[in-house]
């Protein structure tokens, strides 16, 4: 991971006001993609597990895009980049 990956992902927790769920959801499928979490091996969640359904279904729709870790690394920082200007940042 590069360290400005790093520093979005400590920087999205001080965030002036929590992002909407479809930002939270892009952030999510994006992190885990650039980790470099294994989607295949997860297991999908419970019937009445909407959240997990939700966070699921993003990370999912990112890896069957073929999003390379490289590139959701980038994407996740210039989203950081985006939700700290809309929605400021306790430096």
């Amino acid at each position: 991971m590069s360290a400005e990956f790093q520093k979005s992902a400590t920087d999205v927790k001080n965030l002036n006001s929590s992002p909407n769920n479809d930002e939270l959801l892009r952030l999510y499928g994006l992190y885990k993609i650039a980790n470099g979490e294994n989607f295949t091996s997860a297991s999908a969640p419970g019937a009445f597990d909407f959240k997990g359904k939700a966070k699921y279904n993003q990370w999912k729709k990112f890896h069957d895009d073929g999003v390379t870790k490289a590139d959701a690394e980038k994407q996740y920082v210039e989203l950081v980049g985006s939700l700290k200007q809309k929605y400021g940042f306790k430096a």
